[in-house]
This record gives structure tokens, C-alpha cells and sequence, in this order.
């Protein structure tokens, strides 16, 4: 009886398993000749500034790069989110709870007391300072990565009856 259905499901999946894949082979040589691209820029700067002033160079641009996205997902994502909420009319809930987000803002706090508190731990704190302060570009760029996964805050609104979905979906009044 079922062996149809899931026959159905099989073929569906598959096809659009195998259309990702065409896709992704489709990508992996442009992303391999993106790479050769920045290495042959970084030796090119090298070759005309020297070498620290041509790696810091690459890594502003590339640093430039990154905020431009992550600007750009941020604005596709506010608008994609404002047409989902215009659409469903609901909320569907916090990812992260309030106590799981104040943790999470009080973790790296408690970490670096334990940190200052332990034996030798100011000398450790100061060795991953110069670490981190060496390698500040690539901080700047986790942190800017981070961000993008940050969790934000929404506004709680009522599920409407009035309106349905694009999909034609009507949500279930929560108050009969």
C-alpha cells in the first residue's frame, strides 16, 4: 500500500540529491581558482609593498570582503524575516531562552576570572593576548562570524486567523 509512496519519496530525494551535487561540481573548480586568485594577489602585493605591509593589505581587503557579506546576509536575512512574519502572522519562539542567552553573555566573564585565579594565570592571559593581539585580523574576522550567529531578539505576536500562508496553510487558532 505504502510501497508507492515511499517509492515516490525515494525518486524525489534522489533527484534533488543529484541536482546539489551537479551543482556543488559545478562550484568546486570556481572556488579552487578563487583561491588561486587571492594567493597570486598576495604575491603581488608582497612583490610591490613588501611583506608585512602587503599581508596586511590582503587581510583588510579580505576583512572588507567579509563585512560587505555579512552585511549583505544581514539584510537579505531582516527581509526575509519580515516577509515570514508578515506570512505566518506568528512566532514561532525564542531558539535560545533568556537564561540560556545571560549565560552565555556571562560565560566569557567567568572564564577569564578562572583564568586570573588560577596559578600562572595572568602570565597565560597575557600570552594569549599577544597571540590574539599578532593576529588581530583573523580575530576580527571570528568575531564578525560569531556575530552573524548571535542570537536576536524578536518581538512575541499573536497567530492571525485572517490571514494564510503563501502555501495556502491556515494556522490553528490558539484561542478557541
Amino acid at each position: 500500500m505504502f510501497a508507492g509512496l515511499i517509492n515516490d519519496a525515494k525518486a524525489a530525494v534522489s533527484h534533488l540529491v543529484l541536482r546539489y551535487v551537479a551543482r556543488a561540481s559545478v562550484a568546486i573548480p570556481f572556488v579552487l581558482a578563487l583561491g588561486f586568485a587571492v594567493a597570486a594577489i598576495a604575491v603581488m602585493l608582497v612583490e610591490r609593498f613588501g611583506h608585512v605591509t602587503g599581508y596586511w593589505i590582503m587581510a583588510g581587503g579580505l576583512a572588507a570582503i567579509g563585512i560587505g557579506a555579512a552585511i549583505a546576509v544581514s539584510v537579505k536575512e531582516h527581509e526575509e524575516e519580515a516577509a515570514d512574519q508578515k506570512a505566518e502572522q506568528a512566532d514561532t519562539g525564542e531558539v535560545v531562552s533568556d537564561a540560556t542567552a545571560e549565560a552565555m553573555l556571562q560565560a566569557p566573564l567567568a572564564l577569564l576570572g578562572a583564568l586570573f585565579s588560577a596559578p600562572g594565570g595572568a602570565a597565560g592571559a597575557f600570552k594569549i593576548a599577544r597571540v590574539l593581539g599578532r593576529n588581530f585580523p583573523l580575530v576580527l574576522l571570528l568575531v564578525m562570524i560569531g556575530a552573524l550567529f548571535w542570537p536576536t531578539d524578536r518581538q512575541d505576536s499573536e497567530v492571525g486567523g485572517a490571514e494564510a500562508r503563501p502555501d495556502g496553510f491556515r494556522p490553528a487558532d490558539p484561542h478557541p
